[in-house]
């Protein structure tokens, strides 16, 4: 089994993922989704938790071998990126949605020195926004950021965008393509359900009305 089914297997087992295309999860958003993808429960299990930290540090140094920085974007991924810079041996930062409103007023918690490369870790990536406002203070602070990791993307072509016009590399560990073919393997969805979940990714905020 290949990283990509392997991770989603996983995800699939503790119920980080679920799927369900009959009777549809409403997000923040007000969109109506098939899936609902909560990779905090990783950290409550030992086995899956290592296997995600080791798979992202092995992928750090193969694409990012000069990597001087880890930083975790908050609050999802902060656990997840302490775990890889405990890997790694290197050292650690996180990005909050935005600057505190007291004390230092910081965004970027934790040391660093301006021109560090620097690559961010991410628990979930969805249209990219929030995940691409850590990328955007990172580099207003001087980072020299050379890309993201992510535990697991839905795949819209919005994201992939979002993420091309801003000039950030990304990669995840899994994805929603793979997540379905395995989810076929195993009985998890039917084949006729298979199609309704692939429009879902095409065209999410019309889905379901």
């Amino acid at each position: 089994m290949d990283t990509e089914k392997m991770i989603a297997s996983l995800l699939l087992q503790i119920k980080a993922i679920k799927l369900s295309p009959a009777s549809p999860f409403t997000w923040a958003s007000g969109w109506k989704s098939p899936i609902y993808c909560d990779n905090r429960k990783t950290l409550s299990y030992p086995l899956v938790r290592k296997t995600i930290s080791e798979e992202f540090a092995l992928r750090i140094k193969d694409e990012y071998p000069d990597t001087e920085l880890i930083a975790g974007v908050a609050t999802g991924a902060i656990a997840h990126g302490i775990l890889v810079a405990e890997a790694m041996d290197l050292p650690f930062v996180y990005v909050r949605p935005e600057a505190k409103g007291h004390g230092l007023g910081n965004q970027i918690e934790g040391d660093y020195k301006e021109g560090m490369r620097t690559v961010i870790i991410e628990d979930l990536i969805s249209t990219g926004g929030s995940s691409l406002a850590a990328f955007r203070a990172l580099q207003s602070a001087g980072l020299n950021v050379l890309g993201m990791l992510a535990i697991f993307t839905y795949g819209f072509p919005i994201s992939e965008e979002n993420f091309r016009m801003a000039g950030c590399r990304i990669g995840t560990l899994s994805n929603y393509g793979s997540l379905l073919s395995l989810a076929l393997q195993t009985g998890d969805i039917l084949p006729e359900q298979e199609e309704l979940l692939q429009q879902w990714r095409k065209n999410p905020e019309l889905w379901g009305r």
